[in-house]
């Protein structure tokens, strides 16, 4: 008779579980960004990778371009976002321009409402982006979950968007797709606008005569018609997506993207207050405006555009303190 072999012991990694909160033992095999159920509320936890100094603990969003990860620079002890790029993304000479113009246009800029870039960084083949953390969601997920975004809110959020965009426009940046999945909100519920991917030089020629860059429901109709596109493209984006967290609905709808772009040319815009009416006119006068089909009949500048949102505001409060 044999003694039995001893059952080697399995060797485990402690981590946070994001969900629960718990301290959770994972297998220590796991390959870096591979998952594993909680032992305790069996939501996934990710196995750590490092990047340099950077621990990726979880991620946070994800993209057509990579996904963000809730991370720890351990030299500083202090948490970021890393954006790690898809390893399928690589090798796409495009799409890592794209990555690199994102990094540079954001680090040039120094503005609240902005997210801050720290690092842009290339490691054993992963390229990555370090920057400011802002995890407590975005306006996309806030309408979905709300339906609607109280209007002194949405106002308050449009004279800051709107003002970091002049802060950009300042530099010569366009920024070239404002949607509300773009405006992410920190956990003291500041909105801070990120993915600069498609900016470029307000100076440059930007008449395309191939792909037309942006998100069709918020798209201006001059870049539709392949027009010169200016900070009043912009403009008109911003105002299609605070029209959209103040209704509830985007500014067209239509069964296919084709006819909600056609929309954006053709169609005139219902104003905000006919859509809610509870909404103040001098806010639906702003954003009416700021969406005019002529670029020439939006607001001129975006001081003006301020303005006109700070001027609604305060209407807004006083009728409140009023009631």
């Amino acid at each position: 008779m044999t003694a039995e072999q001893p059952v080697p012991k399995k060797s485990l990694t402690m981590v946070d579980c994001g969900t629960c909160g718990s301290k959770a033992f994972i297998p220590s095999d796991l390959a870096p960004l591979e998952f594993t159920p909680c032992t305790k509320c069996e939501a996934d936890i990710m196995m750590p990778m490092m990047l340099r100094q950077f621990k990726l603990i979880r991620p946070i969003a994800s993209g057509g371009m990579g996904t963000v990860y809730r991370a720890l620079d351990t030299s500083l002890n202090r948490e970021v976002a890393v954006k790690l790029m898809k390893d399928e993304l690589l090798n796409d000479e495009e799409a890592v321009e794209s990555f690199s113009v994102e990094a540079r246009a954001c680090a040039s800029l120094s503005h609240t409402n902005i997210i801050h870039i720290y690092t842009f960084d290339e490691h054993q083949g992963k390229r990555y982006l370090v920057m400011e953390i802002a995890d407590n969601g975005c306006l996309d997920s806030l309408i979905e979950k709300e339906g609607m975004v109280t209007e002194l809110d949405i106002l308050d959020m449009g004279i800051k968007v709107a003002a970091a965009l002049d802060s950009a426009l300042q530099k010569g940046l366009l920024h070239r797709d404002i949607k509300p999945s773009n405006i992410l909100f920190n956990q003291e519920g500041e909105p801070k606008l990120v993915d600069f991917g498609l900016a470029t030089n307000s100076l440059e020629d930007t008449n395309y005569h191939g792909t037309i860059w942006g998100t069709p429901y918020y798209i201006a109709p001059e870049k539709v018609n392949r027009e010169a596109e200016t900070f009043l493209s912009d403009m008109y984006s911003l105002a299609g997506t605070l029209y959209h967290g103040l209704t509830g609905h985007v500014p067209f709808e239509a069964p296919t993207i084709e006819e909600v772009v056609a929309a954006q040319i053709h169609t005139p815009l219902t104003p905000p207050n006919h859509v809610v009416p509870s909404t103040t006119q001098n806010t639906s006068d702003a954003i009416y405006r700021a969406m005019a089909k002529d670029p020439a009949h939006r607001y001129q500048n975006y001081s003006e555009f301020i303005m006109a949102l700070e001027s609604a505001r305060s209407q807004l409060l006083i009728s409140m303190y009023n009631t």
